[in-house]
């Protein structure tokens, strides 16, 4: 299967991503790891990404398709794959578009997460971040058992910049203006479904399972 998960942040796209692609052995995709990795090795690349994600401004097409088609081409086409934060604007996704055509595959489903303001706001303010190992919880689905320590290593937890409120806001405003047109592209092409992002994981789960099963 080769399919994307839309939505806005928070929506739990790299949750159901990292377990469906368990699940059904394919390449889990995904741009926050991705870049995420490059900042924390302080590369050329991850400081000019740490300077988009900080602010919460979307990091420029030339920079995400160079990642995401890298990865592509890398990878084994035949097993499959899930694209998680990629593409966020038209002007990706054409170009997505135009590289598998060069690799003659194409994306089976593009699966929307439809998620509440409220909802991604009380994901995203309550997750934190070990510093050490990098294990996260959150202060009301996952806590840690000892307020403010990693359960695992003892580490201190910390808030991201991208997960306090105005920078929440900021990024949902910039989904707004240049991503959510995803939806009426992919829904001109008949591929887009639709689903509930404000149920529980566990449910959210079996409903996407529930479409990739069902793909011709």
């Amino acid at each position: 299967m080769k399919i994307i998960l839309l939505g806005p942040p928070g929506a739990g796209k790299g949750t159901e991503a990292k377990v469906l692609a368990e699940k059904y052995g394919v390449e889990h995709i995904s741009t926050g790891d991705i870049f995420r990795e490059s900042i924390k090795e302080e590369s050329p690349l991850g400081l000019e990404i740490k300077k988009y994600v900080e602010s919460g401004e979307l990091i420029p097409d030339k920079i995400v398709v160079e990642v995401v088609t890298g990865k592509i081409r890398d990878i084994d086409l035949n097993e499959g794959f899930i694209l998680d934060g990629f593409p966020r604007t038209i002007n990706q996704a054409q170009m997505l578009d135009f590289t598998l055509e060069k690799l003659r595959i194409r994306i089976d489903k593009v699966i929307y997460f439809d998620t509440s303001l409220d909802v991604v706001l009380q994901r995203l303010t309550n997750r934190r971040i070990c510093r050490q190992c990098g294990t996260i919880y959150h202060l009301v689905n996952m806590p840690p058992a000892q307020q403010g320590k990693c359960d695992r290593c003892g580490g201190d937890l910390f808030q991201r910049e991208d997960d306090m409120k105005g920078t929440i806001l900021n990024r949902l405003k910039v989904y707004k203006e240049q991503t959510a047109g995803l939806i009426n592209y992919y829904q001109e092409k008949k591929m887009l479904e639709k689903v509930n992002g404000d149920i529980s994981k566990d449910e959210l789960f079996e409903v996407i399972s529930s479409i990739v099963d069902n793909l011709e």
